[in-house]
């Protein structure tokens, strides 16, 4: 017990003694040694920025990383706080392993690298497949020929009842494309020619407007068929001005739509449908500033705070810190309801304003 005191105390010291060095930022990745594990958290020697503490819901979430831990392993973690009230670098061993995933993920794209993976389930656009414990995609229009479904009739609940057949059986894919904030992988089991797919790709230029099929609709948007073995995908944020809940609320799969091509990278292209639409922010150029006083619906609560409308596709946030809590934010606060609120930011160009609350 007093061993473990002094070694506590010493890291203490070492932590503030090297407050001075240039230590990396949140979300930053750092390694080092296992120097000390207790019943409910774990540090690690981050020389010459100090000492690094896996503990309380950070320790929980790792739980099955630390079983198997000992003293000496140099482990990677990814930065929570970069000192805390005790002078400790708090780290995160759960984030730090799906960083490292969504960095494999990448290099599995440069290299193509094949994958053997188990079809988890199955919805009227493709399978829902995992790798790494990270949930994946794999569009209908990206299946061989011997696993496309053959419906005649393009009945969606029969080719929804195809499509489940394969749940549980493996199949080669490949991943094509990283989506970090769904936490999304997106997968395709064709053997594509990466010369061939080079220049069908070349046909293509940004700003192009396109006739498109909806292919598939997931939780983060549409994919749109713009020939046959080219898909785009147009990200939930780029389907409308408004507040898009859910993108099946908006399309079915075969409905006609035009997009517009927003980017094309690393084989892929993105698209945007609200590019088409006419922007309702720039309405407001011009006409509003920090200070004014408008009237806004909330539509929405997040968790930075709630979500308030002035136009159809015009919102702002209005933080949880500008209430006592976020309870009481939503308290006051009621969706659907109108209130009195002053614009604290307004930048219309990138869509942006904040708002506080007016009693």
């Amino acid at each position: 017990m007093i061993k473990e005191e002094i070694i506590k105390e010493n890291l203490i010291l070492s932590s503030i003694t090297d407050r001075s060095a240039n230590r990396p930022e949140v979300d930053s990745l750092v390694e080092g040694p296992v120097i000390l594990v207790e019943k409910s958290s774990v540090y690690v020697d981050l020389a010459p920025f100090g000492t690094g503490i896996i503990y309380g819901r950070e320790f929980i979430n790792a739980k099955d990383i630390i079983r198997k831990i000992s003293l000496g392993d140099i482990i990677k973690a990814k930065i929570v706080e970069v000192e805390n009230e005790d002078g400790y670098t708090e780290l995160s061993l759960k984030e730090a392993k799906q960083a490292l995933a969504w960095s494999e993920a990448e290099k599995a794209i440069k290299t193509k690298t094949v994958l053997d993976l188990e079809v988890k389930d199955a919805n009227k656009g493709g399978l829902i497949l995992e790798w790494q414990g990270i949930q994946g995609f794999l569009p209908a229009s990206q299946l061989k020929a011997d696993h496309y479904p053959r419906v005649l009739d393009s009945d969606k609940d029969k080719i929804l009842k195809e499509l489940k057949k394969l749940i549980g059986q493996h199949i080669s894919v490949m991943i094509i494309s990283t989506l970090p904030k769904e936490g999304k992988l997106i997968f395709s089991e064709k053997d594509n020619n990466p010369e061939e797919k080079k220049e069908i790709l070349s046909k293509y230029n940004i700003g192009d407007n396109l006739d498109c099929i909806v292919a598939g609709i997931v939780d983060f948007g549409v994919f749109l068929k713009l020939e046959e073995g080219l898909e785009g995908l147009v990200h939930i944020s780029e389907l409308d001005w408004g507040l898009v809940e859910d993108p099946r609320n908006m399309f079915k799969v075969e409905d006609k739509v035009k997009a517009k091509v927003i980017e094309i990278k690393d084989g892929k292209i993105s698209l945007s449908i609200k590019a088409l639409k006419e922007n309702p922010w720039k309405e407001f150029e011009g006409k509003l500033k920090k200070g004014d006083i408008i009237k806004g619906v909330v539509i929405k609560y997040n968790k930075h705070g709630a979500l308030v409308s002035i136009k159809e596709g015009v919102a702002g946030l209005v933080h949880n810190s500008t209430f006592p809590s976020e309870t009481k934010l939503r308290e006051k606060l009621e969706l659907g309801k109108n209130y009195n609120f002053q614009i604290t930011l307004f930048e219309p160009k990138d869509q942006k304003m904040t708002l506080v609350y007016l009693e």
